[in-house]
């Protein structure tokens, strides 16, 4: 405390008798005492307001752990205050003196003698640990959360930062986003909870579609603290580590699609003035290349999407195959930044779907690259045959009068089938799939065929993601029937898994 407060007490008797001296009279003799004691009085209303100011907090934090208020009380008893009368004011005014004065100390800059001091930074932010989810106390923690200083070392306590981002997530404050930003910036721990709190949520037991986990990844704000640079680029790492950990697991890969599509949406709200090169974001991928993904395929006119997408399987292909102008961290370098943008493999489908001439080898390079980016380059040209072959046969049954699931079946079926890899695999079923959801051919035997397909557990799970992923993209890709067909099917498979 500033004073002892039996002292302050006895003061503030004698101001107060004098001050009913100098309103009774105004003679020479009051005017001179007045003028003299007026430095004293002065002196004195400093101290009684630091002394308040101070005993507000303190009073509020013996609340929060609930100690006994007596003792703390016996000042304001002296002043003639009940404590429900003063506290809620003060402790309001305290809040808003020291915002405003962590304002102005920002506002100084490099002034050291107007600056509030480093000490007193860390200790203001260590009292507020307990108090941080108290309403009263959003102000004063959203100005220490974006103060910056000058020190070269944080001043703000790890504490301190641990306890606002704990508040945040559990929605036990509301913070504006400038001071969420500047918490995830200053404090990495606090970014990499938030991340793992989002993966929990967007990964947990029970199966997201792919727009309830958009609802999710924007109501976290992550993708909009990611437009700084530094916070994307821990995200970015962490999603990576998780693909590399589940052997890059369909649902980790949706979700990394996902965010980075919220994460574009975000960046392309911000101010011009503000936003960063793609090469701050994607520091290891071919400059060219990361310029060519990051373009929104599905607003790209349907006659002009295979021009792109050959200029996209071009770039990949030498950064992958030709290590003297590629990337230097290898293949999966390359394959990482080609699965944020997952649109584009939609699209190469399409184009191979719809088109009834042979089919181009950079998509089928392209697709192949995707499902199976471990492979060599001998393996990858052999399943890149078999992609060819098959293309070919069902080229063949649309140009038929009467297609059957029997006959899709088939079509998918290779003297090298048994020993296909899962990967391979996969990319076939992706293809059958857009066949019967994207050409009117498919759309009578669509059910059967997909029966025929889901005959596992894993398998109807595999399908139920493409279904959902296709409701999602599907606004440039389907039309109005595909996109029914694809929920009614959604329906049917979701009620088994």
């Amino acid at each position: 405390m500033a004073r002892d407060s039996a002292e302050l007490a006895s003061d503030y008797q004698f101001w107060l008798q004098k001050l009913s001296v100098w309103e009774q009279a105004s003679c020479k003799e009051t005017q001179q005492d007045t003028c003299l004691h007026l430095f004293r009085f002065q002196e004195f209303l400093k101290q009684m307001y630091e002394t308040l100011k101070e005993m507000g907090l303190l009073s509020h934090i013996l609340c929060t752990f609930r100690f006994n208020m007596k003792e703390v009380g016996l000042f304001a008893e002296s002043l003639g205050y009940e404590p429900v009368d003063y506290y809620p004011s003060l402790l309001k005014n305290m809040v808003l003196s020291l915002v405003s004065e962590l304002r102005e100390s920002h506002l100084n800059g490099s002034n050291t003698q107007s600056r509030m001091a480093p000490e007193r930074m860390m200790s203001l932010s260590q009292v507020c640990v307990p108090l941080v989810t108290l309403p009263d106390f959003e102000p004063l923690v959203g100005a220490l959360l974006t103060y910056h200083g000058h020190e070269p070392q944080e001043v703000l306590s790890s504490e301190f930062f641990e306890a606002a981002n704990e508040a945040f997530l559990s929605k036990k404050m509301i913070l504006p986003m400038s001071s969420v930003v500047s918490l995830w910036f200053r404090h990495l721990p606090s970014l990499e909870k938030a991340t793992l709190h989002l993966f929990e949520k967007l990964f947990s037991s029970k199966r997201n579609c792919l727009r309830e986990m958009e609802c999710c990844i924007k109501e976290s704000w992550l993708p909009q603290a990611a437009r700084h640079p530094a916070i994307f680029r821990i995200v970015d790492e962490m999603f990576r580590f998780v693909l590399l950990e589940t052997d890059g697991a369909p649902e980790v890969l949706a979700a990394l699609q996902v965010f980075t599509r919220c994460w574009a949406d975000a960046l392309g709200k911000e101010n011009k003035q503000m936003k960063f090169s793609l090469k701050t974001y994607f520091p290891y991928g071919v400059p060219s290349l990361t310029a060519a993904l990051s373009q929104c395929p599905e607003a790209i006119p349907q006659i002009h999407r295979l021009r792109p997408l050959l200029h996209i399987s071009q770039l990949l292909r030498e950064a992958v195959e030709d290590r003297t102008h590629g990337s230097q961290r290898g293949p999966f370098e390359s394959w990482f930044l080609f699965t944020h943008f997952g649109g584009w493999v939609d699209l190469a489908v399409e184009q191979l779907l719809r088109s009834e001439a042979e089919p181009p080898e950079g998509l089928l390079w392209l697709l192949v690259f995707y499902y199976s980016p471990q492979d060599g380059s001998q393996q990858r040209e052999q399943t890149m045959v078999e992609m060819k072959a098959l293309l070919s046969r069902l080229r063949m049954l649309r140009r038929s009068e009467c297609l059957s699931a029997m006959d899709v079946q088939r079509a998918a079926e290779s003297p090298g089938a048994d020993s296909r890899p899962p990967v391979c695999g996969q990319l076939v079923r992706h293809v059958l799939l857009s066949l019967l959801l994207w050409t009117p051919e498919g759309h009578p035997i669509a059910w059967e065929a997909v029966t025929h397909m889901a005959h596992t557990d894993a398998l109807t799970h595999e399908i139920v993601g493409f279904l959902d992923q296709t409701l999602y993209r599907s606004e440039h890709l389907c039309s109005e029937a595909s996109r029914k067909l694809a929920r009614a099917l959604l329906q049917e498979l979701g009620a088994q898994v």
